[in-house]
């Protein structure tokens, strides 16, 4: 346990620089952007050049640009992301209430790549070179080379459009109805979900089989243990320790996908409020977005890292 106190907490030092320059990057693209937040503000109107000028000093636009950073590092120290120029409403706020779906929707793709993975995985393991391994093999293929916004299209026409099984766009809260809610949720999940789905089930499927060639396996089967209770307790959890690093970069894969998907399905999340965002021209609602974004993007790595240490008895013998 001390052991891995030690890597947590070395872990989370090497947070702090990694967060400074993400919080740099997006500070430095924002501001060298095209975006005006002046033009912005005054978007309709024909402001004089004596309106500009006043709206960049009164929301020090013309102070230098260090002043400008340090100005907005303390502002995110205390949880302010700025200030909408199109609706004059805090940006924390507008983040805060889309955020939640969109990670509902990142979650639940996440649990359905995840069994996915895992039953085609295993299955392909335990039948490899067979049937059942070719034909994952080639469905674990499509899906990796299929985009998630094609699925998205293809699930809308042929499941929602054509039979009417779901709705074609919208969000129910689940707290109104959690039906509507999962009929709301399941094709964007799934759409989502897929070519995730598809990569990691080929990595589960090399990790299992070679899991299964070591001679424990063939030595707890020959003793008489059931095949099943062998692969499940055993086999699974010495086979998982790699395709979990790569599930934590698959999670940044699906916090960026969740953009484009909620964008299809019309779903009011982060990604909807970056586009209209970006569309509208109102920089501090696209940086608070990209940060947000981003700050869960490192700190789900972290957790992965955290999971990859439970289950990974060597690397904790290392450390210690």
């Amino acid at each position: 346990m001390g052991s891995i106190l030690r890597i947590l907490i070395r872990r989370i030092a090497l947070l702090v620089p990694l967060m400074l320059g993400i919080v740099l990057f997006v500070f430095l693209v924002m501001r060298f952007s095209d975006s005006d937040p002046a033009s912005a503000f005054f978007q309709g109107a024909n402001p004089t050049p004596e309106q500009l000028h006043q709206f960049r000093e009164e929301n020090g636009l013309l102070d230098p640009l260090p002043v400008r950073y340090a100005h907005f590092v303390g502002d995110l120290v205390q949880g302010d992301l700025g200030i909408s120029v199109l609706t004059r409403a805090p940006v924390t706020e507008q983040v805060t209430t889309a955020l939640p779906l969109t990670l509902q929707l990142t979650f639940l793709g996440l649990g359905i790549a995840v069994v996915l993975a895992l039953v085609l995985g295993v299955t392909a393991a335990i039948y490899r070179d067979r049937l059942p391994d070719q034909l994952i093999r080639v469905v674990s293929l499509t899906g990796v080379a299929a985009p998630g916004f094609w699925l998205a299209l293809l699930m809308i026409q042929y499941l929602a459009v054509d039979r009417g099984w779901f709705p074609t766009g919208g969000y129910i809260n689940p707290g109104d109805s959690l039906s509507g809610w999962l009929k709301t949720m399941t094709l964007p999940a799934f759409a989502l979900s897929l070519p995730v789905a598809a990569q990691l089930t080929r990595i589960v499927r090399t990790a299992v089989v070679e899991e299964l060639d070591k001679d424990y396996v063939r030595t707890a089967i020959g003793s008489g243990l059931p095949p099943v209770v062998v692969v499940g307790r055993n086999v699974l959890r010495n086979a998982l320790v790699n395709p979990l690093t790569v599930l934590g970069l698959r999670v940044g894969y699906l916090l960026g996908g969740a953009v484009v998907i909620e964008t299809i399905f019309s779903l009011p999340g982060m990604g909807k409020l970056m586009i209209e965002a970006v569309k509208n021209g109102d920089p501090a609602v696209v940086q608070g977005v990209v940060l947000t974004t981003a700050v869960g993007f490192v700190v789900v790595n972290l957790v992965i890292d955290i999971l990859y240490l439970l289950v990974n008895p060597r690397l904790r013998g290392a450390a210690g």
